[in-house]
Formats: structure tokens, sequence, C-alpha cells
């Protein structure tokens, strides 16, 4: 039963990685949707999931070089996981939210429960 354990919290930190992959691919989707012209989709299509990416590499990764407080660290990682739903359901991609907000959720329980 433990190894089966190991393996659902090994399984956990997977999704949990691909869940960030999908904060930048979505917020990537979302600057190329709401840009102008061509050049300006492209720009905050890259942008956007940049700027997103360096502010959770510096401030909320495990191994972030600025170490922020607990509180301070969820509300960061709160603001960056809700950007997408957020995103998605400007987009009218409400189904998509509500499924994406669902693992994160789900995601983030499982997190707080194993002390991962």
């Amino acid at each position: 039963m433990s190894n089966m354990l190991e393996v659902l919290k090994v399984l956990n930190l997977s999704v949990r990685f691909l869940l960030e992959l999908c904060v930048l691919f979505i917020l990537g989707y979302w600057g190329y949707k709401i840009g102008g012209t061509t050049s300006f989709k492209i720009i905050l299509a890259i942008i956007v999931p940049l700027t997103i990416a360096i502010v959770w590499g510096v401030f909320g990764s495990p191994h972030a070089p600025i170490k922020l407080s607990v509180l301070v660290h969820a509300a960061v990682e709160f603001c960056i996981f809700f950007l997408p739903f957020l995103a998605l359901y400007t987009l009218n991609y409400s189904s998509v939210a509500i499924l994406y907000a669902t693992f994160v959720v789900a995601n983030r329980l499982l997190m707080f429960i194993w002390g991962q």
C-alpha cells in the first residue's frame, strides 16, 4: 500500500508540472487571442507567459532564489494558477476553465495533504 501511495505522490507532482505548463500555454494563447494586429498577437503570446515564468521561477518555484513567507507564496501561487482560469473564461471557454480549475484545486489539495 505504501508503494502505491508513493506512486500516487509522484503522479501528483507530474500533474503539477503539467498544470504549470498549462499556465504558460493558456496565457500565451490568451495573449495571442486578445492581440489586435498579428505582430501584437505574437508579442503578447511570448511576453505574457514569459513574464509569468519569470515570476514563478524567481518567487514561486520550490528552488526559487527569493524565499517568500508562506502567506505571500500562497498568494503568488493563487494568482498564477488563477490567471489561466480567468483567461479561459474571458475567451468564452467556461467549461474548459472549470475543468482546469478542478484539476488545480484537486492537485493543490493533494499536495497539501501529502506535504508536497
